[in-house]
């Protein structure tokens, strides 16, 4: 209080960027918690308070509403996802051996936190209600698509894989990746996540694999 007038300071005003980005990172880990918990509709941005343990002006600064929060979870994922997908391609030379770092990262993915693929599937749900939602997953869905097609493309034009359809075989290979979610939702049938990304990459591998002798 100043001359007897109160003087609002955002809370976000004054810190660093390195501060900033660590209480976004607080407010994202307690949504992800929250939605894990409660489902998307159920939800409601009291809750992300409570759970992150700040003040509600804390997370309205960096958030206006629960969807925000939500579609910034995305974002946040796609930097991670990128910075694995990147360094799965430096370290890995051959197609093959990038074919399979992309299947073997998402395992590792898995096992961390199998909670992100559950809510994907939360996510894919509202896509078919919400535009934004749509928007966003399209554009994530695209980025990942082209990634999977510049492997393909460089087997194909080394000759190490068969003389296949690059867009055609990156979306079946998409698809058999996002099977993984399943394993969140249900997995009864004895059949292990580790056990089910094993047998598609080599299933796929197998598949695309210019075997002939030249």
């Amino acid at each position: 209080m100043l001359f007897g007038i109160n003087i609002y300071r955002p809370v976000g005003l004054f810190m660093n960027q390195d501060k900033q980005d660590q209480r976004k990172e607080q407010i994202l880990k307690a949504a992800l918690f929250v939605i894990v918990e409660k489902g998307y509709e159920r939800s409601r941005m009291d809750d992300i308070v409570q759970s992150s343990k700040l003040s509600k002006g804390a997370i309205y600064w960096y958030y206006k509403s629960k969807k925000e929060v939500y579609l910034s979870l995305v974002d946040h994922w796609v930097k991670n996802y990128n910075s694995g997908f990147i360094e799965n391609l430096e370290k890995n030379y051959t197609a093959s051996a990038q074919l399979k770092g992309l299947f073997d990262y998402f395992l590792k993915q898995f096992d961390k936190d199998p909670a992100i693929f559950k809510i994907l599937v939360e996510f894919w749900s509202l896509s078919g209600r919400d535009s934004d939602f749509n928007d966003k997953l399209q554009k994530v869905y695209s980025e990942f698509l082209k990634y999977i097609v510049t492997i393909i493309e460089k087997g194909v034009n080394s000759g190490e894989f068969k003389k296949v359809d690059p867009q055609i075989t990156a979306l079946s290979i998409l698809i058999n990746i996002e099977g993984i979610n399943w394993f969140t939702l249900f997995n009864k049938s004895g059949v292990e996540a580790h056990e089910y990304i094993h047998t598609i990459s080599e299933f796929i591998l197998a598949g695309v694999k210019n075997n002939r002798k030249t």
